[in-house]
């Protein structure tokens, strides 16, 4: 969890983020809500059906997978030691049908693991249920 912003000083490198990058954690955060660590991955190009794209899509989620069951989470951070955990992918338009299909299989897959998985798709007319930034409910 870092502490700065794409403007900062710091020595690190701002990589890029989203899923044509999987080397790193889009957001990472402790859900106050569920309690839940969660994990979100953003795609804000359009489903082009590629298999580049999902190929990048399934190397992003091996990625977080590996952050979260190789010990790499709790030995930076120990006190989300215990809490359950889900991936979100946020994308900017409904995913096409084969990342639907490939989305599908991720998720029984997590499921074994007892790692949750959702699809947030962005709304045209706001943010989503019971939002009011531009026209939602």
């Amino acid at each position: 969890m870092s502490d700065c912003d794409d403007n900062c000083a710091c020595e690190h490198d701002h990589a890029a983020t989203g899923v044509a990058n999987p080397a790193v954690i889009d957001m990472f955060a402790l859900d106050g809500r569920t309690d839940q660590v969660l994990l979100v991955m953003k795609e804000e190009r359009p489903w082009d059906g590629s298999d580049l794209r999902l190929h990048e899509l399934q190397e992003k989620f091996n990625a977080y997978v590996s952050f979260l069951l190789d010990g790499e989470m709790i030995a930076e951070h120990p006190e989300i030691s215990g809490k359950s955990a889900r991936i979100e992918l946020h994308c900017a338009e409904m995913p096409d049908e084969s990342a639907i299909e490939l989305l599908g299989m991720i998720h029984d897959q997590l499921a074994l693991q007892e790692i949750g998985m959702e699809v947030v798709v962005a709304d045209a007319n706001g943010c989503g249920s019971g939002c009011s930034c531009q026209g939602g409910d």
